[in-house]
């Protein structure tokens, strides 16, 4: 039976450390994506499915504190190292607020990045096995259950589809904060196209006439943003 290769993501916009890290980190096993920046990590990460992310602090377009917490709000069990020239304290707590489960400064040898990837995957996969993502919502006078993709209000079920599911899940972890609408339609469609956003548009619309009975409840539009779930 072929062993899975463990997959992971690594954000690295240095030309010459990159594709060195990936080429090591592919030798030694595993099956490793480089972006060369944050926001193609971000769009690298929307569209696989990693079982750890390696991010370089210091980026072009995104830097890896940003593009850890876009990735925590959707994803708290995905195990995250950060990579850094920075070595100052305040740094390594910046880390750990934005989500890190190991921090490594640059320079650093590629037998003690590889003992760190492993321990972090041995901590993450038993101590995260039970550490499941939010699912179940209050949202005004209805009970969302996004595993099981239903909307319910005084015991009359609306059965979602998998897109409405995960559109309002989003809605539901920023209520009453702004959802970027860029980041919405690359978690839920892969990609931020012109279609797919004429495409959310008209989930937005639904989402609205399931939700419309309680009149404390609102979703509006952000004008060059995205979208607001507000409950009065």
């Amino acid at each position: 039976m072929e062993t899975v290769k463990p997959k992971i993501l690594l954000v690295e916009d240095d030309p010459s450390l990159g594709p060195l890290l990936q080429e090591y980190l592919e030798a030694k096993g595993f099956e490793t994506k480089l972006a060369e920046d944050g926001k193609k990590g971000s769009d690298a990460f929307f569209k696989g499915n990693f079982d750890l992310l390696l991010l370089d602090v210091m980026m072009p377009v995104k830097d890896g504190f940003a593009l850890a917490k876009e990735i925590r709000t959707v994803n708290k069990q995905v195990p995250i190292i950060f990579l850094t020239a920075k070595s100052m304290k305040e740094d390594t707590i910046d880390g750990f607020n934005a989500g890190a489960d190991d921090y490594m400064t640059k320079p650093f040898e590629m037998e003690e990045l590889l003992m760190r990837v492993n321990a972090v995957l041995r901590r993450t996969n038993k101590g995260r096995a039970a550490d499941s993502e939010e699912t179940k919502f209050q949202i005004g006078a209805y009970h969302f259950d996004s595993e099981k993709q239903i909307l319910q209000r005084q015991g009359e079920e609306q059965k979602l589809t998998t897109k409405e599911s995960q559109l309002l899940r989003l809605l539901c972890i920023h209520q009453n904060d702004v959802l970027d609408r860029t980041f919405a339609l690359k978690f839920v469609w892969a990609e931020d196209s012109y279609f797919n956003g004429r495409s959310m548009d008209v989930y937005i619309a639904k989402l609205r006439k399931y939700l419309k009975d309680d009149t404390k409840i609102e979703i509006i539009n952000v004008h060059g943003k995205g979208f607001k779930l507000l409950v009065n």
